[in-house]
């Protein structure tokens, strides 16, 4: 794991009408700040890679469909710099996921169909503090894709 990333289980609460997915509250022990929500809606097969924010705490949620989550820790001052964390997230893994400032991270759609992130982020988009690379740069040693056996 990670240093700094958490990952949360979350509550669903389901009766014959459908369900209800909670995500974050601003009681919860982990909530930092709101900046604003927003949706990233990925095909299957399609990579959002790669992205560092400067300042952003990214808290996402998988509410429908499925995506492989892929973090890479470049801090030099962390005790896990170096190292590559792949989280499976969606219906089955329904979960919240807590991403610091400065750790790279992207995801790829799995399945059959469109996946549906939620980022209830910490302070409002700027395209100033963020980063961007290719999925296939080479500073970032992580093959996307499927690993069997």
């Amino acid at each position: 794991m990670i240093e700094g990333v958490k990952i949360i289980s979350l509550r669903q609460i389901l009766d014959e009408r459908g369900k209800v997915m909670h995500m974050l509250r601003n009681d919860d022990a982990h909530f930092q700040s709101f900046g604003e929500i927003y949706f990233s809606c990925v095909y299957p097969g399609a990579i959002k890679a790669w992205h560092l924010h400067k300042e952003m705490t990214l808290n996402y949620a998988v509410p429908y469909g499925r995506i492989k989550f892929v973090l890479y820790d470049n801090r030099e001052e962390s005790s896990t710099q170096g190292e590559i964390q792949e989280i499976f997230l969606g219906v089955e893994n329904y979960v919240l996921v807590s991403i610091p400032p400065l750790i790279w991270n992207g995801f790829k759609g799995l399945g059959t169909e469109m996946a549906i992130v939620a980022n209830c982020a910490t302070i409002p988009h700027d395209p100033q503090e963020i980063l961007r690379l290719d999925p296939f740069d080479p500073s970032i040693n992580y093959d996307w894709g499927i690993k069997h056996g």
